[in-house]
C-alpha cells in the first residue's frame, strides 16, 4: 500500500470511501511522520489522543454511511484558531495557556464535514511576521534545502508551521491567516498552494486578531483540488461576524480541470521591480506562457499605485494591530506580571508578554493613531487604499478576469539570515501580496518552478472579488505544467 502520509486528500477520500484504510490508520501514520519530524518545530502541540477519539467517530460515521465531505482527513490548525478545549496562544507568551471554552467558527465547520485535528501549528506571534522566526516557539524550518547545504531555511510566515506540516506531508492540509501575504509566502516558499479568500467569504470568529479588516483565514493543501476541497467547508456566511457576507458557497472543486480559454488574464507592469532576480522574471514569463498555451489571452495591465501599497500597509496593519492587542493586559487571561498599581501590572505584563515584532508594531501603530499623526499618516493611508482597490476594479472591469505576478521576491532564505539589524528587509518579502489584502481581493500561490539552488518558487494569481473559482482553474493549469514537486526527507 502507498504511504498514506503522501495521499493528497482527493486520493485519501477515495481510498476512505473504498474501505483499502480507516481514519483511524490515516491518522495514525500522520501521528507518527508528526512525532519524526520535531526538529521543523512545525506544530506548537499535537493532540494525539483527540485525533485518534476523532477518527474513530469519523470511521463510526462512514461506516453508517453518514460521513462528511472531509470524513477523516488529518488536518493541523494554525495556533491563531481558537479550538475548545484545547491550548491556543497565537504563539506569544502574553496568552499562556490559554484554553478558550469555544471553538472558532472555520475549525467548527471543519469537524462538522469530518475532519479530524492532529494539532495547533507555529505561527510567527501574533501573526507578525514573514519568516515564523517571532513565534515564542522557535522559529519552523522549512523541509526544503538548498542542494549541497545543510543551512537551515524559513518556511515563511506568517503561516509557517502550516506550510511546513504540508509540505513534509506530516498532514493533509492546513488552516491559515493571510493578513499581507500570510498564506501565500510560505505557499511560495514550501512549493504548497495557498489560497487567501475574498475578504468576507470565511469567517473570521474565534481567530485571534491581528488586523481586522486585513486579515483572511484560508487554507494551505498540497494541490490546487485539495486547497478547494478545503475552502469549501472553511467557507461560508456567519452571523456573529459582521464582516462575514452572506453568498452562496460554490463547489469550488468543481472548477478544477475547467477550460480557461477566452479567458483575460492581466500582467501588471509595476510588478517588474528594479533588480528583481533573473529567475523570478523567467518563472513569471514561463507561467504567462503556460495560460497562453491553455487558451488565455495575455493582457498588459497598469497598477500605478502599486508602488505605495507596502508603506500604507505597513500604517493599517500596526494601527489595527494596536487596537486588537490593547486587550491583552494581564487582567483578564493570560499572562500577568503583578504590579503595585495598574499601570505598572498592564506595563510589566505587555513588556514580558510581547516579543520584540510585536511590540514594535504596537509602538508605531499607536503614533499613527494619536492625535496630531492620525490624519498625516492613518487617514492617508486609507486613501492610497481606496486607490489601489480603485486599480483593480479598473482592470476587471476592461475584462481582465485574473492577474498573474510572483508570489515573492525570491526564494527561501536562511534562518537569522533577514531583518535583524534592518526589519524594513523583512517587511520587503510582502511587496507581491499585500496589494490584494489592501483591495480585499482573492489570491492563490500556485508551485511554478525551482530556483537554481533546487529552492521552490511561486507564481500569485489574483481574482475578482468571489471569483475564487477562476483562480482555482487557471491555477490548475499551472500545476500542471510545472508538475509537484516534494522536498527530499533529511529530518
Amino acid at each position: 500500500m502507498t504511504d498514506l502520509t503522501s495521499l493528497t486528500i482527493a486520493e485519501a477520500r477515495e481510498g476512505l470511501a473504498s474501505k483499502s484504510f480507516t481514519s483511524l490508520e490515516l491518522t495514525d501514520a500522520h501521528l507518527a511522520a508528526i512525532e519524526a519530524a520535531r526538529s521543523l518545530n512545525a506544530f506548537v502541540l499535537e493532540t494525539p489522543d483527540k485525533a485518534r477519539d476523532m477518527a474513530r467517530a469519523v470511521d463510526a460515521r462512514i461506516a453508517k454511511g453518514e460521513g462528511g465531505p472531509l470524513a477523516g482527513i488529518p488536518l493541523g490548525i494554525k495556533d491563531l484558531f481558537a479550538t475548545r478545549d484545547v491550548r491556543t496562544t497565537a504563539c506569544s507568551k502574553i496568552l499562556g495557556n490559554f484554553v478558550p471554552p469555544y471553538e472558532s467558527t472555520v475549525t467548527s465547520q471543519l469537524w462538522r464535514d469530518g475532519a479530524v485535528m492532529l494539532g495547533k501549528l507555529n505561527n510567527d506571534e501574533f501573526a507578525m511576521g514573514s519568516s515564523n522566526e517571532t513565534s515564542c516557539f522557535g522559529p519552523v524550518v522549512n523541509p526544503w534545502r538548498r542542494e549541497g547545504s545543510n543551512t537551515a531555511l524559513v518556511p515563511g510566515g506568517s503561516s509557517g508551521g502550516s506550510a511546513s506540516a504540508v509540505a513534509a506531508l506530516l498532514c493533509m492540509g492546513a488552516t491559515a491567516t493571510d493578513t499581507g501575504g500570510s498564506i501565500r509566502q510560505p505557499a511560495a516558499f514550501t512549493a504548497t498552494v495557498g489560497v487567501k479568500p475574498t475578504y468576507g467569504r470565511c469567517s473570521r470568529w474565534g481567530i485571534v486578531a491581528f488586523a481586522s479588516s486585513l486579515d483572511q483565514a484560508g487554507p494551505i493543501a498540497r494541490t490546487t483540488r485539495d486547497a478547494a476541497i478545503l475552502m469549501r467547508s472553511m467557507a461560508g456566511h456567519d452571523p456573529k461576524d459582521t464582516t462575514s457576507v452572506d453568498r452562496a458557497v460554490p463547489d469550488y472543486e468543481a472548477a478544477i480541470g475547467k477550460s480557461v480559454k477566452g479567458m483575460k488574464i492581466g500582467i501588471p507592469k509595476e510588478y517588474r521591480l528594479d533588480g528583481m532576480p533573473a529567475e523570478i522574471e523567467k518563472l513569471w514569463t514561463e507561467g504567462a506562457a503556460w495560460l497562453k498555451a491553455a487558451g488565455a489571452e495575455l493582457v498588459e495591465v497598469s497598477l500605478p499605485h502599486t508602488k505605495y501599497a507596502l508603506p500604507a500597509y505597513y500604517i493599517v496593519a500596526p494601527a489595527e494591530a494596536s487596537s486588537n492587542l490593547a486587550r491583552y493586559d494581564g487582567v483578564r487571561y493570560g499572562l500577568r506580571v503583578p504590579g503595585r498599581n495598574i499601570g505598572e501590572l498592564y506595563e510589566g505584563t505587555r513588556a514580558e508578554g510581547f516579543g520584540d515584532e510585536v511590540r514594535r508594531r504596537v509602538m508605531i501603530g499607536t503614533y499613527v493613531l494619536s492625535a496630531g499623526y492620525y490624519d498625516a499618516y492613518y487617514l492617508r493611508a486609507q486613501k492610497v487604499r481606496t486607490l489601489i482597490k480603485k486599480d483593480f476594479e479598473d482592470c476587471f472591469a476592461r475584462g481582465v478576469n485574473a492577474i498573474l505576478t510572483p508570489a515573492t521576491p525570491s526564494a527561501a532564505f536562511g534562518v537569522g539570515e533577514k531583518g535583524g539589524a534592518d526589519p524594513v528587509e523583512m517587511y520587503l518579502n510582502d511587496i507581491f501580496t499585500v496589494t490584494v489584502n489592501m483591495a480585499g481581493l482573492p489570491g492563490i500561490a500556485v508551485p511554478a518552478g525551482k530556483d537554481a539552488q533546487g529552492l521552490p518558487l511561486g507564481l500569485q494569481l489574483i481574482g475578482r472579488p468571489f471569483d475564487e473559482e477562476t483562480l482555482f482553474s487557471l491555477g490548475e493549469v499551472v500545476e500542471q505544467a510545472a508538475g509537484r514537486f516534494t522536498p527530499t526527507r533529511w529530518w
